[in-house]
């Protein structure tokens, strides 16, 4: 969209503001609100904030930033106010030299995209972002409840569940995203909105829209959204399932080949291989919190164990089988990843570890097709060499700091940024006394 063709559209909707939006390295969206006066003056010369404000973004001396707005992601927040309408608008973030800050985390994926772009290529995810709804117990606290009483795809007339899913969906459609499906998961209070595949940088954007816009219309309904991966034990957590595949200019899928029998070319056998190759260091950035291996545990539909399959959901990655006349549907879903964390990092790393397979023409292990990993023994799945994601944070952030190509691709900012972030998150969980312990031992101790 072009800078006047939105300031027209801006001012035909009666917006009276515009909300530049970024995200600092965990994937907390921050925003700098200005009148929507001030809108031809930021798409032309960008707008200066203090970078020093956001954690890990600059020092004090270091502090000038410039946000510039990407008018394609323009739209108007549908829980604003008639009379106070806003909009948001996504930035990149640039320095004062005109350089692109290399520890924004919407520019290391575009960076990451630049590179495949030269090659003709482009990366198309498909997310399925998961999340819960809640009611509040008392004032300020929430009580990890579901709210309805539903199952997988379960339906129900006067479910309030469904009036609330159909808002979203409503919603997410009105600030421009494709939304194909929602449904009722696994988990009582439990859901699923899924939306068309687009390319990386346009989903990343749109799993930042659908986590807002799913707190903001949940709030209207007096129930908290969560999007935590595992909120209740014992009961399913929340993933982030992820199809992914490549495509040419021309619209062609470069991960279908007619003559193999799995319908899959040599690109996308280099493609699973580097995610299989790389998973295990992958998974503290696509499963970047303490809580997030608390849902990667066997029992509960989880993918723990590194392999590849068709159609088996145990494993790691699964290909969807192929429908005659479809093969722009041949893709890759990975399933480790959960809704947590910064989706541009998220996708930066399954591209990278993707096309480090490519490059290297590593070729994947055997399919899983004829074995539900979880029922096999630890002793099977050594003999069978199939090994498991790490089980807890700590450990990925171990493998993460070995794994060079994943940190390049990060960039040394964003990594380091990351990588401090997170090793807080550890050490403050690894500090902090749990209701659980002072259960188990306050009285027996």
């Amino acid at each position: 969209m072009k800078s006047e063709m939105l300031i027209s559209q801006v001012r035909e909707e009666q917006v009276k503001f515009i909300s530049l939006q970024f995200t600092d390295v965990t994937g907390s969206v921050k925003s700098v609100d200005i009148p929507a006066h001030r809108l031809k003056e930021a798409l032309d010369d960008g707008i200066w904030f203090d970078g020093s404000s956001v954690e890990g973004f600059a020092r004090i001396q270091e502090s000038d930033m410039r946000l510039v707005p990407d008018p394609e992601t323009y739209a108007v927040l549908p829980w604003s106010p008639e009379g106070l309408r806003r909009a948001r608008v996504f930035c990149d973030i640039y320095l004062p030299d005109g350089s692109p800050f290399e520890g924004d985390p919407r520019g290391t994926l575009k960076l990451a995209l630049e590179g495949i772009r030269k090659r003709g290529w482009i990366f198309n995810v498909g997310p399925e972002p998961e999340f819960f709804l809640f009611r509040h117990n008392g004032p300020d606290r929430i009580h990890p409840v579901p709210h309805d009483v539903g199952g997988y795809f379960d339906f129900s007339a006067n479910d309030e569940a469904v009036r609330v899913r159909t808002s979203l969906m409503d919603a997410l459609a009105g600030m421009g995203l494709e939304v194909e499906m929602g449904h009722h998961e696994v988990a009582l209070g439990q859901h699923e909105i899924d939306f068309k595949f687009t390319d990386a940088l346009r989903a990343a954007d749109n799993i930042l829209t659908l986590k807002y816009t799913v707190k903001a219309i949940a709030a209207r309904y007096g129930l908290i959204a969560s999007f935590m991966p595992k909120p209740v034990y014992g009961i399913n957590g929340s993933g982030m399932h992820c199809h992914q595949s490549l495509f040419d200019d021309d619209g062609n899928n470069l991960f279908f080949d007619p003559s193999d029998p799995y319908y899959l070319s040599q690109i996308a056998y280099g493609f699973i291989s580097g995610q299989i190759e790389h998973a295990r260091a992958l998974s503290a950035i696509v499963a970047p919190t303490v809580n997030s291996y608390k849902r990667l545990v066997p029992g509960y539909e989880a993918p723990v164990y590194i392999g590849w399959a068709q159609i088996n959901r145990s494993a790691l990655i699964r290909i969807p089988q192929y429908t005659e006349g479809r093969e722009k549907s041949i893709r890759a879903e990975l399933r480790c990843p959960d809704p947590s964390g910064n989706p541009y990092l998220t996708l930066t790393g399954m591209l990278a570890a993707a096309v480090d397979g490519i490059e290297r023409g590593l070729t994947p292990p055997e399919p899983l097709n004829d074995v539900n990993v979880y029922d096999l023994s630890a002793e099977q799945r050594a003999e069978l060499n199939i090994p498991e994601l790490p089980d807890s944070l700590a450990d990925a952030l171990h493998e993460l700091e070995s794994d060079q190509i994943l940190k390049d691709a990060l960039g040394p900012v964003t990594y380091e940024t990351f990588i401090r972030a997170k090793w807080t998150e550890v050490e403050e969980y690894r500090t902090k006394v749990t209701d659980w312990e002072l259960e188990r031992y306050l009285e027996v101790a």
